[in-house]
């Protein structure tokens, strides 16, 4: 299934809809997915085993390394069988849709390991990107989502900087591209260690400690 030689338009509420059918028919055949979100172009794909293991070969993913999960609302946590604690839900409540992703324990029987990272958890953040809510919402599942530049290259800011790196994936249609535009100049998510009794900043980001800690006062990390 090819996308064309610029992707597939999906900046305006129209364009995203009409993107919505193909979109859905790429994944269900273990196609990788191109797309932007509040931080920077993605790459994401199905979260079945068969559909991980293609984004990790694509990626040349290390043992250990593994992708984040972006969700549409709280019910595909409790789906997942994902635990959010007290002060998690708080973090949740407060800065969630947005770049805050919770590495959260539980999900053993509905989540493929590769997802799980090295502290024992999965990360998942609630987008705050309207077209990806809006696809993953008609998924029905979470995406799981890694940075869509190959290592070494700075993060992917535009639909054409994901074409000039993979513009044989795209052809071929192992990519289906959605051109959302260039995105503005964000910080990565921030992310933070949920698994424990007390939260801990794992990777610094776009919502500074001091923020998240108006929520949490006992966080760990960051200063």
């Amino acid at each position: 299934m090819t996308t064309g030689a610029r992707g597939v338009p999906f900046w305006s509420l129209p364009e995203i809809e009409a993107s919505i059918a193909g979109t859905l028919a790429h994944l269900a055949e273990g196609g990788i997915v191109a797309y932007p979100t509040e931080t920077v172009y993605g790459f994401g794909g199905a979260i079945d085993s068969a559909s991980v293991e293609r984004l990790v070969a694509m990626k040349h993913r290390p043992s250990g390394k593994p992708f984040l999960l972006l969700i549409s609302g709280s019910e595909m946590i409790e789906r997942l069988g994902l635990q959010l604690s007290r002060s998690a839900s708080q973090l949740a409540a407060r800065f969630w849709p947005g770049p805050l992703t919770l590495v959260l324990s539980g999900g053993e029987r509905r989540v493929s390991p590769r997802l799980r990272g090295p502290e024992g958890g999965i990360a998942v953040r609630w987008t705050s990107h309207p077209g990806l809510q809006r696809l993953i919402s008609a998924m029905g599942d979470p995406l799981t989502s890694t940075s869509a530049n190959r290592p070494g290259l700075p993060p992917a800011m535009s639909a054409g900087d994901v074409l000039s790196s993979w513009s044989a994936e795209i052809a071929s249609g192992t990519i289906r591209l959605l051109d959302g535009g260039t995105l503005e100049a964000s910080a990565p998510s921030t992310v933070v260690d949920c698994t424990t009794k007390r939260l801990r900043v794992i990777r610094p980001g776009a919502i500074a400690a001091s923020a998240l800690r108006e929520s949490v006062p006992d966080l760990i990390g960051d200063r």
